[in-house]
C-alpha cells in the first residue's frame, strides 16, 4: 500500500522522482569536463581546437541514461529486498518501497533507460571506435549489479568504487576520447577529480541511510566504517578535486581552469554541515549542496579547459 508521502506524490511525475534529479550532475559534469579536454588535440608543437557536437550529445545522453537507469535499478532491487521500507529509511520516497509504482513498472522504466543508453551509444560505436561497445556494456552491467543480482556489490561496500570508476574516470576519459581519439594523463586527472565529487554524493547518501541500511542488512561502506569515518571520507572526496585542480590546470597549460576554485566555498558549507553532525533529513540538504558543488566545479573547469592554453 502507498505511504502517506507516496499518496501525496502520486499526482506528480513519479518517474522524475524515481530518476533522482539531484544525482544527475554526476552524469552531466564529467561529460562537460571530458569534452573540454578532448576538443584540444596536440598537432606537432601546436594545439588545435575541434568540437564534434553530435559526439558530445551522444556521450551526454549515454551518461544521463546510465545514471537514470542505475537509479531505477537501485529502486527496483532495494524495493524488492525491502531495504527501502519507509519505516527503515530517511529521505525522499522511493517508487517501489513507498508504493508509487509496482516492481514490474520500475523494471520496465529501467530497461527503457538502459535501452536509451545503447541507442545513444550506437553512433559512437559505429562511427568512432567499436571498443566503446565494451565500455557501454560494462557500464550497463555495473549499473544493474550495483544492487541487483544475487550478490550486489553495493551491499558489499563497493558502491563507491563503482561510482568513482564509471561516473568519474570512464565518463570523463571517454568523453574526451570520442572528441580526440586519445586517452591522456590530463583526461585521467580530470576524471579522478570528477569521480571524487560523484563519490561524495554516494557517501553522503549512505551516511544518511546508515540506520536503515544496518537494520536491513545492507553493508554499505558507510555501515562498515561508521558515521565518524564516513564523514572523514566525505571530506576527502570533497576536497580531493581541489587539490587535483592544481595539477589539471598546470599540466594542461590552461590556468583559467583554476576558476573552479569558486566552488570551494560551496563545498565548505556542505562540509561544515556534515562535521556539525547533520543526520537524517539534515543530510538531504547536504546531498543537494554536494550536487551543486559538482556542477559548479565541473562547469567552470570545463569552460577553463575549453578556452584552451594560455
Amino acid at each position: 500500500m502507498p505511504t502517506d508521502a507516496a499518496t501525496a506524490l502520486t499526482t506528480q511525475n513519479r518517474w522524475v522522482l524515481g530518476a533522482r534529479p539531484r544525482t544527475l550532475p554526476a552524469a552531466i559534469a564529467p561529460v562537460l569536463v571530458g569534452t573540454a579536454v578532448g576538443v584540444w588535440t596536440s598537432v606537432g608543437v601546436e594545439a588545435q581546437f575541434h568540437f564534434i557536437a553530435w559526439r558530445f550529445l551522444c556521450a551526454l545522453v549515454v551518461a544521463l541514461a546510465v545514471q537514470v537507469a542505475t537509479n531505477y535499478a537501485n529502486d527496483y532491487s532495494d524495493g524488492r529486498r525491502g531495504t527501502d521500507d519507509p519505516g527503515r529509511r530517511v529521505g525522499p520516497p522511493r517508487l517501489v518501497g513507498d508504493g508509487l509504482a509496482t516492481p514490474a513498472e520500475v523494471k520496465r522504466a529501467m530497461l527503457v533507460a538502459f535501452g536509451v543508453t545503447l541507442v545513444a551509444g550506437a553512433p559512437l560505436v559505429i562511427l568512432v571506435d567499436w571498443r566503446l561497445a565494451l565500455v557501454g556494456v560494462a557500464s550497463v552491467a555495473a549499473g544493474w549489479f550495483y544492487t541487483g543480482g544475487p550478490s550486489p556489490y553495493g551491499y558489499a561496500g563497493l558502491g563507491e568504487v563503482f561510482v568513482f570508476v564509471f561516473f568519474g574516470l570512464v565518463a570523463t576519459v571517454f568523453s574526451a576520447f570520442v572528441q580526440s581519439g586519445q586517452i591522456t594523463l590530463l583526461a585521467i586527472g580530470a576524471g579522478a577529480a570528477m569521480g571524487l565529487l560523484a563519490t561524495a554524493l554516494l557517501v553522503v547518501n549512505n551516511l544518511r541511510d546508515i540506520p536503515g541500511d544496518t537494520l536491513s542488512g545492507k553493508r554499505t561502506l558507510a555501515v562498515r566504517l561508521g558515521p565518524p569515518k564516513t564523514r572523514v571520507l566525505y571530506a576527502v572526496c570533497m576536497l580531493g578535486p581541489f587539490i587535483l585542480l592544481m595539477f589539471i590546470a598546470g599540466c594542461s597549460g590552461r590556468l583559467i581552469g583554476a576558476a573552479a576554485f569558486v566552488a570551494l566555498p560551496l563545498a565548505n558549507i556542505a562540509l561544515t554541515q556534515v562535521f556539525r553532525g547533520a543526520e537524517g533529513q539534515g543530510l538531504i540538504k547536504v546531498l543537494g549542496r554536494t550536487g551543486q558543488v559538482q556542477l559548479v566545479f565541473g562547469v567552470l573547469l570545463a569552460i577553463g579547459l575549453a578556452i584552451g592554453p594560455v
